[in-house]
């Protein structure tokens, strides 16, 4: 690794575990005080992307559809668990961030294209965390200026300090400041029958064309599974010394956040729809400010306070963790000291660059005439058209016998990782047919998505059935030894042999990357679309 300070005890924000005592947690008592010292990462960066562009993108989806996107996100709880399951895994058995593993395993032309996609969305989030900030500023009539001055300082300052322990207990405390979605689900109150009927999958009804909504489906996706996540857990997994024998306690934290986070969306998502049904206001999204003045017209000044704290402290945590996973991926990149357990003289270019992206955005922020709402919601929709690609490394990372030894992938998380690559990039190509031919019926739209998902099933299996016979196979490879995966750790990187890039693998890399690349394009012209009416 290429930080000492990752090494030792375990100094969580709510307990300390000496590096020592890797055997089994014997006692309730001793695996209660495990789990409260482990309890950080899963919490913080799920919790981390309920941020300012998830307000709006959840409040949006409230307000022009009522509760009928719920639904969605209980699709994808199995996908932010497997998700960040395989990054925490690959933090804790190779002591290594994410951007580092990148290009050390596919080389720097490879990992160029994942590590500057994160680099360009990231700038763009810690954009919309301060848009957020001066959205709730303004609605609570506080001057904005010196609100998003001193908010950049307090970010700044909290990650600064040369202590982990003293981050990660104000990135827990803004978590507990999430919670404020409850009370405000229940000021609000809607209708109970109403929230059953959109947790079941159905098509929103109402005047927004497929395109429109396909838009924010994959906006509530993005925000819901960001790429940025990757990179974040796996640092920080690293950074905070969790190893191979804490991992069980490291999944159960990845669940309670998860279970925070879709609790927090479901929540904005739903009284956002009681806020707005049978007004004048539904189906005319705005900006999260709306949505303040909403729930003030619908249950009081009040809620409409609460609703803008709430926005607030989900703004400083979006912007200190997205800050920190830049931070952390461009050290791995040049090669500097990262460690949160260093002061800022041990570790200058991990600060230096944590600071310049906070700074950054602030100041695009306080740009008279910025596009704030535009901005929010391109940002996450382009968070997730670029999610396959970064979780199409994941999964390629997790299979390297190298990297993860007895700790790589098992059958049933790869199929269902290609699965979702899959589903994404038949959302991404759907959305693009919509630009590109607006009228597009919805059997025609039908008939793409099941052309597209029967054509990749199908070179998937005749993929595999080549893999087979070249190898020689004519049954399944033997099953992995995991017997001993508890003790094994990654060796150094440079002691490992260079990764074999077949050309299949290129070929597909190169495919994927190329028609990515063309959404994106398409995503901005349609963002670009709907500013211009």
């Amino acid at each position: 690794m290429l930080d000492d300070a990752r090494v030792t005890d375990v100094h969580g924000a709510l307990g300390s575990i000496r590096a020592a005592a890797d055997g089994p947690r014997r006692g309730t008592g001793t695996k209660v005080k495990t789990l409260l010292a482990v309890v950080g990462p899963g919490l913080i960066v799920m919790v981390g992307d309920n941020d300012a562009g998830a307000f709006a993108t959840y409040g949006q989806a409230g307000q022009n559809h009522g509760t009928a996107l719920l639904w969605t996100l209980l699709l994808l709880i199995p996908v932010l668990y497997v998700n960040q399951e395989m990054a925490l895994r690959l933090g804790a058995v190779t002591g290594v961030g994410h951007a580092r593993l990148i290009l050390a395993r596919f080389g720097r032309f490879w990992g160029a294209f994942s590590v500057v996609d994160l680099f360009a969305l990231n700038a763009l989030t810690v954009v919309t965390e301060f848009i957020g900030i001066a959205l709730a500023l303004r609605y609570l009539g506080l001057p904005e200026v010196p609100g998003v001055l001193a908010a950049a300082c307090l970010v700044v300052a909290a990650a600064c300090t040369g202590s982990f322990r003293r981050f990660e207990r104000f990135a827990v405390f803004l978590c507990v400041g999430s919670l404020l979605a409850v009370p405000l689900y229940v000021m609000a109150h809607p209708p109970a029958a109403q929230i059953a009927r959109g947790l079941l999958p159905s098509a929103p009804s109402g005047g927004s064309g497929l395109g429109d909504v396909l838009l924010l489906i994959i906006a509530i996706v993005g925000t819901t599974v960001a790429p940025w996540q990757l990179f974040f857990q796996q640092s920080y997994v690293a950074d905070k010394r969790i190893t191979p024998c804490l991992l069980r306690y490291e999944k159960a934290d990845l669940w309670i956040g998860i279970a925070v986070a879709i609790v927090g969306a479901g929540a904005v998502m739903a009284f956002t729809a009681a806020a707005f049904a049978g007004t004048a206001g539904f189906g005319h999204f705005g900006d999260a400010a709306g949505i303040a003045r909403g729930l003030e017209a619908h249950a009081g000044r009040a809620a409409g306070v609460l609703f803008a704290v709430a926005l607030l402290d989900a703004s400083v945590m979006g912007a200190s963790t997205v800050s920190l996973s830049t931070a952390y991926a461009l050290s791995d990149v040049l090669g500097v000291p990262h460690s949160l357990h260093r002061g800022v003289r041990g570790a200058k270019g991990f600060y230096a660059c944590f600071a310049l992206v906070v700074a950054v955005a602030a100041a695009v922020v306080l740009i008279p005439g910025s596009p704030l709402g535009l901005l929010t919601e391109g940002v996450q929709t382009l968070a997730g058209v670029l999610l396959p690609s970064a979780t199409v490394f994941l999964l390629l990372l997790c299979n390297d016998r190298m990297v993860l030894g007895p700790w790589v992938n098992g059958r049933l998380t790869n199929a269902f990782t290609a699965l979702t690559v899959g589903v994404l990039v038949v959302l991404s190509l759907i959305l693009t047919a919509t630009v590109l031919l607006p009228h597009l019926s919805p059997a025609w739209t039908a008939g793409i998505a099941a052309a597209t998902g029967g054509f990749s099933g199908l070179s998937a299996l005749g993929y595999a059935e080549v893999r087979r016979r070249r190898r020689g196979f004519t049954r399944a490879p033997l099953p992995i030894d995991r017997s001993q995966r508890q003790g094994w750790r990654m060796p150094p990187l440079a002691e490992l042999p260079a990764p074999v890039v077949s050309t299949a693998r290129k070929v597909g890399l190169t495919v994927l990357r190329t028609y990515l690349g063309f959404a994106v394009v398409l995503v901005i012209v349609r963002i670009v679309q709907l500013a211009t009416g």
